[in-house]
């Protein structure tokens, strides 16, 4: 073994992190999303950066930032200041000129002088930022050729082969050009090329297209290390699309080789071309001119389950290259524990690919603080936001369960969670397409959930929730763990030996609690107590459950986290008082006020009494004057669990967005469910408005998208009723 070899194994995989900060024009409309998501607004992200461990950041110097109108108007002023931050905290920049962005709008990617022009800009840069040793001129030139010139989604919105070979050529030539204007002022300038290398897979009969999807999803790097020569798979292609000779020669001395390659994967990188298109109902059927198929997802294909996955496309780099590498994004928009799940099987293939002799430099924790309707590849503006390592939907930035894992990797310390013990979906056999068969089901085990209330709506909601997410846990009935009775929660805790305690149970009925006090206050208020009570004796933490019944509904606006409690009935009086009790006996408590929650798979809510009764033809009355925040219980559940894996504590006020009197609720169902909203009738009582809003951060998403995925569930369920089964529901 040589001792460059040896060094690299003794040497740790450093922690590297990125803001994810594409700038894309869509038509005539630029989307930011440093903007969309504050970072361009808070100057303390830089400290929360420096605070994980972070030795290198991938960071926006963006060319539609800095001169967006003319090429000779430069406005540094916000780069000046961010990157003289990261300097001052010795944390390394690789500085991005372009992010899957076409350019200001005097040049696009087809444009003849774009490389030109992005050198001229990339001078200006350099001259400014002397200092930065690593470049990124240009993010991912090859998936943004793409999504901008084949597939039509960004400017300049084309369809067409030869003009996506164009678009990638000129990103190629413009990489080459910056890095020749960089190195004119700072000579051991370093080019970082990132590129998403998902691998695709395909039926049989449709072998010929999968081969030349995974030949030309190399070419990026093939035309920047100069390896594009007549005999080259592409080398006819580029031709026939007009690219010149003495364009792909001039990559041949090697000056726009990489020095690292940043390989960015996603869980639906790799894709499926099933000519089968039977076997996907409701899947978007496309095609090549020549067959028809379905081009689907890679990871929900049994049989590809050895070759699939980051490891194997870092070895396919390295063997193809023998370039240092870095894995320059990891992120996974899905719930905390798929998010944790995924960082942490990344930076455990990093660190045996490096023991194994690849040259891998770094791990990027990437969307540091979030993204923003990168679902829909932000061609639409549904304000979707995926958690980062930061979840910014507070009032500052909140450092989650993936960030706290990175810090840990960063400062060369292990990083252990209870719901790391299952696998991440696309290791379950959930994930496959059906056409796949049986598959094995994994064994049962790792530490549990304990959830009390098991013949309530909530109870029975969080174990649907966690079965999902493979987390493990146990559903308790009263008489198997009686809440008020501290002998009978410490038996439940050394038999099931949970990680945490999900309370749904208590006295629930609003009305019945102003005849029925005692029993109210046992099952709400003196039940916590003592869960709290044992759950801080064994040190493990507790989820229960508050109402926005805590308030009188005269404040005349949403209520926060800090408003002082005013309740006016005995079930609100009985959740202000757990609330005191518990948060003053456990540190570790979590407490969920909610409100006014409907959900598809119970009957006993207002929404589904509302279905029910329009169903029947019969009219619904409903308070036009007290207003709610409308909860869907599946967004709850998820949310809740997320604050849980995050650590979180106190008091949290989960609701999905918006204010409703209860007619206007009674009114949305309806017309969105395409009933006769004549039928629901306001009622004329006392104003109250226990809407609840948050200083933490708003978890949950605007109720009329909640209110659409209900009545979808509801939709489907019912159509397999007949009518007197929903009659008799």
């Amino acid at each position: 073994m040589t001792n460059e070899n040896q060094d690299r194994r003794n040497s740790r995989v450093e922690l590297w992190g990125g803001v994810e900060c594409t700038v894309v024009r869509v038509g005539d409309e630029y989307r930011d999303q440093s903007e969309e998501t504050g970072h361009s607004y808070r100057r303390d992200d830089i400290d929360l950066i420096a605070n994980l461990g972070v030795t290198t950041v991938r960071y926006p110097i963006l060319w539609e930032s800095i001169a967006p109108e003319r090429p000779d108007d430069l406005d540094f002023s916000w780069t000046d200041e961010r990157l003289a931050m990261l300097r001052e905290r010795g944390i390394n920049v690789i500085g991005g000129l372009l992010h899957h962005g076409s350019g200001p709008r005097y040049t696009e990617l087809l444009d003849p002088d774009f490389p030109t022009k992005l050198a001229d800009y990339a001078t200006r840069v350099a001259e400014r930022y002397p200092w930065i040793k690593m470049w990124t001129p240009v993010n991912e030139p090859l998936t943004t050729a793409r999504f901008s010139a084949l597939y039509g989604h960004w400017f300049p919105h084309a369809k067409d082969h030869d003009l996506f070979l164009r678009a990638l050529v000129n990103e190629c030539k413009g990489t080459l050009e910056a890095m020749r204007a960089i190195r004119k002022v700072i000579p051991d300038a370093q080019l970082v090329q990132t590129e998403d290398l998902g691998k695709c897979y395909s039926t049989a009969p449709l072998r010929y297209q999968a081969n030349f999807e995974n030949e030309r999803r190399w070419l990026s790097f093939d035309l920047l290390c100069g390896m594009v020569d007549p005999k080259h798979n592409m080398h006819r292609l580029l031709i026939g699309a007009g690219i010149g000779w003495d364009e792909i020669e001039s990559f041949a001395g090697g000056e726009a080789k990489p020095d690292i390659l940043g390989i960015n994967h996603y869980l639906t990188s790799e894709r499926f071309l099933d000519h089968r298109t039977h076997l996907y109902p409701g899947h978007e059927v496309g095609g090549n001119g020549r067959d028809t198929y379905v081009d689907a997802e890679a990871v929900r294909v049994k049989r590809l389950d050895a070759d699939t996955g980051f490891g194997p496309r870092l070895r396919e780099a390295w063997q193809r290259y023998g370039i240092p590498m870095a894995i320059t994004e990891v992120h996974h928009g899905c719930h905390r524990d798929e998010q944790l799940r995924w960082f942490v099987e990344v930076w455990k293939t990093a660190e045996a690919l490096r023991e194994k002799g690849v040259d891998l430099r770094g791990v990027a924790v990437w969307s540091l603080f979030g993204n923003v309707d990168w679902r829909f590849l932000l061609t639409q503006k549904n304000g979707f936001y995926d958690t980062g390592a930061f979840d910014v939907r507070g009032e500052t930035p909140r450092p989650t369960v993936v960030a706290k894992a990175a810090k840990a990797f960063g400062h060369g310390e292990e990083f252990d969670h209870p719901v790391l013990d299952a696998p991440g979906w696309w290791r379950r056999p959930m994930r496959l397409y059906p056409w796949n068969g049986r598959c094995k089901a994994l064994p049962e085990g790792g530490r549990k959930i304990l959830i009390t209330g098991a013949t309530g709506t909530l109870g029975r909601a969080f174990a649907r929730i966690c079965e999902h997410r493979a987390l493990p846990y146990c559903l308790t009935t009263r008489e198997e763990l009686d809440i008020t009775d501290e002998a009978a929660i410490r038996a439940a805790i050394e038999h099931h030996k949970p990680w945490a305690i999900i309370n749904t149970a208590g006295f629930v009925r609003v009305a019945d609690a102003e005849r029925e006090r005692e029993a109210c206050l046992k099952w709400n208020t003196e039940g916590p107590a003592k869960l709290a009570a044992v759950c801080s004796e064994a040190g493990i933490p507790l989820v229960t459950f508050s109402s926005d019944l805590v308030f009188d509904g005269q404040k005349g606006e949403a209520y926060v986290e800090t408003d002082v409690v005013k309740p006016t009935n005995v079930y609100g009086l009985s959740k202000a008082r757990a609330e005191e009790q518990v948060l003053k006996i456990a540190e570790q408590a979590l407490v969920i006020r909610t409100s006014a929650f409907f959900g598809p798979w119970d009957k006993y809510n207002f929404a589904r009494n509302t279905l029910d009764a329009l169903a029947r033809g019969e009219p619904v009355r409903a308070s036009a004057n007290t207003a709610v925040s409308p909860t869907y219980v599946p967004d709850l559940c998820h949310a809740t669990l997320d604050l849980l894996i995050d650590g979180e504590t106190g008091i949290w006020h989960l609701a999905n967005k918006g204010k409703l009197s209860w007619h206007e609720f009674a009114t949305q169902v309806a017309e969105r469910a395409g009933y006769d909203t004549s039928l629901v009738l306001p009622v004329r009582d006392a104003k109250a408005n226990t809407v609840l809003a948050s200083e933490r951060g708003f978890m949950l998403r605007p109720v009329e998208h909640a209110i659409d995925d209900f009545l979808g569930e509801i939709g489907e369920r019912r159509e397999a009723l007949s009518a007197e089964d929903i009659a008799a529901e």
